[in-house]
């Protein structure tokens, strides 16, 4: 009797190739970073992943997207701290407006990446421009993420050369809204992405970054039946990658400053996570959860001497409570919203 032993499901040809681009590109980002030894690594190591992980495609149109996000978000980091950082309540309103913006643009579909990623970028470096004391300078911060978006970019292009698509995708189609929906997402996203900014700045989370971070990713569903979605499947996203960079660093307990080892560790996750992020459909979700924070703990924190362990335990639990309180308040903001019919949502009931 043939004995029938079933498969789980398999990469198809062109989902092979993106796992490949993505665990090139964070790797070649990473190793560049750390030969060059440039600051702020997880720009070097994230933002391959992002542009190679949320778009399967790379055209002219989407790296146009990408470089204008990380001009715009430059550009608005430096209209906030310098002229503006005294002034809290002003600032407040001011970043409150530019995330409408981005979320709109993300709403509507009409550049999402654009969107996406200025709201990422924005976050983060409004997070560490905030700790610029005197001593310092807010430039190298804006010159680093400036030159990740660049050297993404390259990179980008160079896996889509080395590994390209087998057979032409489909191309996606944005299901059109209704104004009162793209109201709706828009003041929820940016009400809840300008408190997480407040409480971060006011609580003086400085090492939070992270956490910070994720509670704007739960965001891109930009509806609250998505969101409560994406807040679970990035806490366990979260947990894996926490738990993958634990075992990384116990792996490179002696031998990090062998740039070589890393490299090999990062590439052969990155690949493994890359894998389950396509197969869940190739958007943000568990796969991606755990590529992305696998990616920062990597990027940010891997080095000789560094306590990942400290900065594993402290990352899950952080994320776990800025994921809660952000859905809380999305909860909240979706029934008040739902309240007028101007800016009711489609998916109430």
């Amino acid at each position: 009797m043939t004995q029938i032993v079933s498969q789980g499901p398999q990469l198809d040809s062109n989902g092979l190739r993106q796992a490949l681009r993505i665990a090139g590109g964070c790797t070649l980002g990473f190793t560049i970073s750390k030969l060059m030894n440039w600051p702020n690594g997880i720009f070097f190591t994230v933002y391959p992943m992002l542009i190679l992980g949320m778009v399967p495609t790379l055209s002219r149109g989407l790296i146009n997207q990408f470089i204008a996000s990380a001009a715009f978000s430059a550009l608005i980091v430096l209209i906030m701290q310098g002229l503006f950082s005294h002034l809290p309540v002003v600032m407040t309103l001011l970043v409150f407006g530019v995330f409408c913006f981005l979320f709109h643009k993300m709403s509507n579909g009409s550049a999402f990446l654009f969107g996406a990623l200025g709201v990422i970028s924005l976050s983060i470096q409004l997070h560490f421009s905030s700790y610029v004391d005197q001593g310092s300078s807010i430039y190298p911060l804006i010159l680093t993420n400036g030159l990740a978006i660049f050297l993404t970019v390259i990179i980008g292009a160079l896996m889509h050369g080395l590994f390209p698509d087998v057979t032409a995708r489909p191309g996606r189609v944005m299901p059109a809204k209704a104004k009162e929906s793209i109201r709706h997402e828009v003041l929820l996203c940016s009400t809840v992405a300008t408190l997480s900014f407040v409480v971060f700045q006011v609580l003086d989370l400085q090492d939070s970054i992270s956490a910070q971070a994720a509670s704007v990713l739960i965001l891109f569903s930009l509806c609250w039946k998505a969101a409560g979605m994406a807040g679970w499947q990035r806490a366990i996203g979260t947990l894996i990658g926490c738990n993958a960079a634990l075992l990384s660093q116990l792996f490179l307990y002696s031998h990090s400053d062998f740039l070589l080892f890393p490299m090999a560790i990062l590439w052969i996750l990155s690949f493994v996570f890359a894998r389950f992020h396509i197969l869940g459909g190739g958007i943000p979700g568990i796969g991606f959860g755990v590529l992305t924070t696998f990616g920062i703990l990597f990027g940010n924190s891997l080095g000789p001497g560094q306590d990942l362990v400290y900065s594993a335990m402290y990352r899950f639990s952080s994320v776990s409570v800025a994921i809660i309180l952000s859905l809380c308040v999305v909860y909240v903001m979706h029934h008040i919203l739902n309240r007028f019919s101007v800016t009711r949502h489609h998916t109430y009931d």
